[in-house]
Parts: C-alpha cells; sequence; structure tokens
C-alpha cells in the first residue's frame, strides 16, 4: 500500500447510496465533526456511475489525506472515486465493493437461496424506486417509524445507468479499506457483504442493524471511521 501522508487523515467524504440522499449522514456527521474531522457529504443525483464519481472526486480533491466512506451503492462510487492520490482509505458501510470490471448490476444478478428479495418496483423511464409499503422493513427496519416513513417518501430514483456502470480499476487493491457488515440488512445480504469485504482484505466489524445503520447506529459508524482515520496517520 501506497505510503500516507505525515499529516494523517483528518477528513472525511461521506458517498450516501441509492434511493436516498446524504441527508442520511446527519448523527455521523455530528459526530465526527465533534471529534474534530473536517466533514463533507456528497450529494450525488445517482444518474450514473460515471457522473456520482465526478461528483465525489470533485469533494475529494478539495484536499486531504481523505478518508472516503461510501454507503450501499455508494461503496461502487468510492472503489471507483477513491483512485485519487488524495484518498487515504476506503470505509464500506453495508457497501457494494466491486472488482474490475463488476457493477452493481453484475453483483445482484445471481441471489442466493433464500435470500431476501428488496421490493423494488419495475423501472419507469429509466429510474428505480422502492415499494413506500415495504420500504421500512426492507431499507429501515430499526430506524424510528416516522423517520422511516420521511425516508420512503423522500427518495430518489436510482438511475439503471448507475446499477450499470463498471469499475475501472477497483481502489480497494491499493487503498486500506474497512468494512461494516450490517447483520441484519434485507437490501445487501450479510454473506454477500462478507465475502465482498473479505475479497477487499478489509478490516470488518460486525453491527446488528438493517440496511440503514448508518441512520439507526450512527455511534458504531463513526467508531469504524475514525479508526481508518487513526490507522492511516499511525501508517505515515
Amino acid at each position: 500500500m501506497a505510503k500516507q501522508s505525515t499529516n494523517g487523515a483528518k477528513t472525511i467524504v461521506l458517498v450516501h447510496g441509492g434511493f436516498v440522499d446524504g441527508s442520511g449522514w446527519e448523527s455521523v456527521h455530528k459526530i465526527l465533526k465533534k471529534d474534530g474531522y473536517d466533514v463533507r457529504v456528497v450529494q450525488n443525483p445517482t444518474r450514473s456511475l460515471a457522473d456520482d464519481v465526478a461528483l465525489t472526486r470533485r469533494a475529494v480533491q478539495q484536499g486531504g489525506p481523505v478518508v472516503l466512506v461510501g454507503h450501499s451503492y455508494g461503496g461502487a462510487v468510492i472503489t471507483e472515486a477513491g483512485n485519487d492520490p488524495n484518498v487515504a482509505a476506503l470505509v464500506y458501510i453495508t457497501a457494494f465493493a466491486p472488482d474490475k470490471g463488476e457493477s452493481v448490476n453484475t453483483l445482484i444478478q445471481n441471489p442466493a437461496p433464500g435470500d431476501p428479495v428488496p421490493p423494488i418496483l419495475p423501472p419507469q423511464e429509466g429510474y428505480l424506486s422502492l415499494d413506500k409499503a415495504k420500504f421500512r422493513d426492507s431499507f429501515a427496519a430499526d430506524v424510528d417509524a416516522d423517520k422511516a416513513a420521511f425516508m420512503a417518501d423522500a427518495q430518489v430514483p436510482w438511475g439503471m445507468d448507475a446499477l450499470s456502470g463498471t469499475i475501472s480499476e477497483p481502489a480497494w487493491k491499493s487503498k486500506p479499506s474497512w468494512y461494516l457488515v450490517a447483520t441484519d440488512d434485507r437490501m445487501i445480504p450479510p454473506p454477500a457483504q462478507r465475502q465482498m469485504s473479505k475479497r477487499a482484505g478489509s478490516r470488518t466489524v460486525e453491527v446488528a442493524g438493517s440496511h440503514s445503520v448508518y441512520v439507526s447506529k450512527p455511534e458504531a459508524v463513526a467508531q469504524l471511521i475514525e479508526e481508518a482515520a487513526r490507522a492511516v496517520k499511525r501508517s505515515a
């Protein structure tokens, strides 16, 4: 792995996943800011992987070294955007971690028997959404009911081009990575999360939580991000 800056990592960039926006990071953001980190929250339109990577790189290039964090589909974004030299480490929060030539589509196309089936509605004009009546159960089962209802109503349509975008070179092959497995996730099955984290050589922790663990368990998520930041500093 490349030698990191002696300044350590005091900058965190947070990347949201599909169906949601960056506001879900609010509690994690507050913890990290309180602990002295410079935190940037990327607001990706999730229309295409290429567009989301470009926007994330803009945030990363404002200064570093950076710990780049992705939730869900945001893991695919950071896997590509993380090749930027300002990125010192990657943190996957119940996220996709594709290999070279893979996309979210290729990672979900062969579900294992018994895996939960996310309530994704048929595409409308190239965009996907989740059935609002089933949103909480699948995406945010441990989130307060009112907040989960708001998340369902505030869904951001997820572009088919975002799911089909492929990785040119996975940053986890050259950058250290951390991975939080949400053991009660009904969107990305925990066994798939463990397989991806193992393949990436990530330092892995497991937390009892839904796919929205970054909303329901912000302390655990922030703790792992700060662990990554400290590790980068120690490796200077």
